[in-house]
């Protein structure tokens, strides 16, 4: 654990959080570059990737810190989520490490200062892949106009953007994962989208029946790619005084559920759909499993809680290596070799 852990775990958990971002906001580029070699880059939903090491949503939500991220090696940064409205999100507190655990419990609710300010912040310049993460207000009305709206908006800024139905924390969010209202839901944001790369983030606690539904709904609305999973309300045994606490659990405890389900919607979609997997992802080798089984992409957040922020760097570097260690001239080789 880096040296000045003790210092930062002395501090309530989303204060913390907010004094790395403003630190990474003034730092900006002079953080560092990102990591590439000609081995590690590769085109998905038709973006340059210079490395397959993504930074998820969740952690710089208001778009404050781009540069000081991309710095850090991360190949690609997802801001949000936001939404059409700012919102103040659940009551404090709402933010938990489970340090033994090596787990992080969150019950944020899309708190954000809504996405017209995010937007302005996006810098014109960067030297990744940059995409925003739009959601639904809690008391919308409409909750897939709400979505449209985030993704019309988005679209005219980002790379790439990502609708996130799968929080846990805002009530009934994740109905919309479902039936005609998925359907529904990826048709007008689709047509949002216009010609940008339109990304789907699904939950983790999905039934079988449930997994093929969104796989054939993604594919039939030509969503570009699938981000598998966001933070499961399940709970394997844990440790901590805090395991008991409401929210979604990301981290450690979360690797063998999302390797599951990345492997069952590598089968749903027939490999017709670029992967990226999310959750417990701590290492080289642990991003490289989950290439092999089928992830184009992967995507970091709690880990660096507990690894600092040198981790994108080295999962980029090690990739590297495990790649030519095995004999693949390229990346793309690897995805689903396992």
């Amino acid at each position: 654990m880096p040296w000045y852990h003790p210092l930062l775990f002395a501090l309530d958990a989303e204060r913390a959080h907010r004094l790395t971002i403003r630190a990474l906001a003034i730092a900006g580029a002079r953080t560092g570059r990102v990591e590439t070699t000609p081995r590690l880059a590769q085109i998905v939903a038709g973006l340059h990737f210079a490395n397959p090491v993504g930074l998820a949503a969740g952690v710089d939500k208001d778009a404050e810190a781009i540069p000081g991220f991309f710095g850090l090696g991360f190949g690609s940064v997802e801001v949000g989520t936001l939404t059409p409205l700012p919102q103040p999100g659940n009551p404090k507190p709402r933010l938990f490490r489970l340090v033994e655990d090596r787990a992080v419990i969150n019950r944020m609710g899309f708190n954000n200062g809504g996405i017209d300010a995010a937007l302005n912040r996006l810098p014109r310049e960067r030297s990744g892949i940059l995409g925003v993460n739009v959601g639904a207000n809690k008391d919308a009305a409409d909750r897939i106009a709400d979505y449209a709206t985030g993704v019309t908006k988005a679209a005219a800024h980002a790379d790439y953007v990502t609708i996130n139905i799968s929080s846990p924390n805002t009530p009934g969010l994740r109905d919309l994962q479902h039936g005609a209202a998925l359907a529904e839901l990826l048709a007008a944001s689709r047509a949002a989208a216009g010609r940008t790369p339109l990304f789907l983030k699904v939950a983790p606690d999905l039934e079988p029946a449930h997994i093929d539904d969104i796989a054939r709904a993604a594919i039939n609305h030509r969503i570009d790619a699938l981000i598998v999973s966001n933070t499961t309300v399940s709970r394997p045994p844990l440790r901590s005084r805090h395991a008991g606490e409401a929210g979604g659990l990301s981290g450690a405890p979360l690797a063998t559920l999302s390797r599951q389900r990345l492997a069952e919607f590598r089968v749903a979609t027939g490999a017709a759909l670029p992967l990226i997997s999310v959750g417990g992802i701590d290492s080289a080798e642990e991003a490289y499993a989950r290439i092999r089984a089928g992830a184009s992409l992967v995507q970091l957040y709690s880990a660096l809680v507990y690894e600092g922020p040198g981790l994108a760097r080295r999962i980029a570097r090690g990739l590297d290596a495990l790649l030519a260690r095995d004999g693949f001239a390229h990346i793309g080789d690897a995805v689903g070799a396992g």
